[in-house]
């Protein structure tokens, strides 16, 4: 026996045309439910979130019939805030400016980059983290050498050499063969072209490895007795704290 069409299962594939919908759009997005209008998820045509409906419907709904969006629901308000008056959000920056950049949206993108929280991040440090050789690579390394060193113990260590010139590097390098350990589990950092200093780089370091959840600090090693090098020259210790 065949189902009728109001009685057919929600949860499915939408195969209607929006244009047979009714202007007000119930949205669930991410658990976060949303009530608007398609002319404002369709205000800027070139955007992902505009794409999503137009012409062949391109979303699953949920039980109830909510188009659905698998994305963090919270910062779609402020999204639908932009689109309906134009208001460029103050709260919660950089996560709005991701959901930005997943929707398309690019006038919101600019505006949103010219803030000082954007442009910092963009334009500033990372455009300065990018002139520093192998600098995410060395923070994931970082990471696996403290993992390692932290099984029974509460706190694990991780020695980092950092050199802003190559006049530096070389010195580093002999003072690197003159220690007293694995040379393998020293993380180098630099040298790089650019004008932060190397506390900019260390604080630059401590943001990033406790933005992915470590508790961490730094202090300059000293080296033992003997080492003919000012260790703290070059040499720093990061702590990580896992309990």
């Amino acid at each position: 026996m065949s189902i009728s069409s109001e009685h057919k299962p929600l949860g499915k594939q939408v195969t209607g045309s929006l244009h047979t919908l009714s202007p007000i759009v119930e949205l669930n997005v991410g658990g976060e439910m949303y009530t608007t209008t398609l002319s404002t998820l369709k205000k800027h045509p070139g955007s992902k979130l505009a794409e999503m409906f137009t012409g062949q419907p391109k979303l699953r709904t949920d039980s109830e019939g909510r188009f659905f969006i698998d994305r963090p629901g919270t910062y779609f308000k402020y999204i639908l805030e932009y689109l309906r008056s134009n208001q460029v959000p103050t709260q919660c920056i950089q996560d709005v400016y991701k959901e930005a950049l997943f929707y398309d949206i690019e006038p919101l993108i600019k505006q949103l980059e010219d803030s000082p929280q954007i442009f910092g991040e963009i334009v500033a440090r990372k455009q300065f983290l990018a002139r520093v050789p192998n600098y995410s690579e060395n923070i994931e390394l970082m990471i696996r050498i403290a993992r390692a060193e932290a099984v029974a113990s509460r706190r694990s260590s991780v020695i980092v050499c950092v050199v802003r010139t190559e006049e530096d590097a070389t010195r580093c390098q002999d003072a690197l063969n003159s220690l007293d350990m694995d040379k393998k589990s020293v993380v180098k950092f630099g040298p790089w072209k650019a004008a932060p200093s190397i506390s900019d780089l260390l604080d630059c370091i401590q943001m990033d490895v406790e933005s992915k959840g470590y508790k961490i600090s730094f202090q300059p090693h000293i080296a033992e007795k003997g080492f003919r090098f000012k260790s703290h020259d070059f040499f720093y210790k990061f702590l990580f704290t896992w309990w």
